[in-house]
C-alpha cells in the first residue's frame, strides 16, 4: 500500500532552481492542507511575500498556482506541477516544473526539500 502524503505543517526550502527562477536557498515555504487543497506562504532571498494554492492528487502530486512580490517590488505569477519523493529519512523532496504566467512566460525546473 502506497503511503499517503499529507502537507500540513511541512516546511520546505529550495535546493535547486533554473537560472530564471527567483526562489533560492534563503526562501522558505510553510505548507498547509485541508482535504485535497494545499496552500503555502513563502518568503526569503529575493521574495518579500509569496503565496501558492494547489490541488493534491492521490499520489501526492500538486497542481499549483503561485504569486509573489520580489524585494524590488515586482509582482510575479506562475503555474507549477510538483511531484513528490519520500526520502529515506521520511522528509519530502518535490520536483517542480513551472512557468511564469506574466512577463516572458519562460519555463523552469526546481527542487525543494523539507527542512
Amino acid at each position: 500500500m502506497k503511503q499517503r502524503i499529507h502537507y500540513e505543517g511541512r516546511r520546505f526550502r529550495s535546493v535547486q532552481n533554473s537560472e530564471i527562477g527567483e526562489v533560492d536557498a534563503e526562501t522558505f515555504f510553510e505548507y498547509h492542507q485541508e482535504g485535497s487543497y494545499v496552500w503555502a506562504t513563502y518568503k526569503g532571498g529575493l521574495i518579500s511575500c509569496g503565496q501558492l494554492i494547489a490541488r493534491v492528487d492521490d499520489e501526492g502530486a500538486l497542481d499549483m498556482r503561485y504569486q509573489h512580490i520580489t524585494t524590488d517590488g515586482t509582482l510575479k505569477t506562475g503555474i507549477c506541477e510538483s511531484k513528490p519523493e519520500i526520502l529515506p529519512d521520511g522528509r519530502l523532496r518535490l520536483y517542480e516544473r513551472w512557468r511564469w504566467t506574466c512577463g516572458g512566460y519562460e519555463q523552469g525546473e526546481s527542487i525543494v526539500e523539507e527542512c
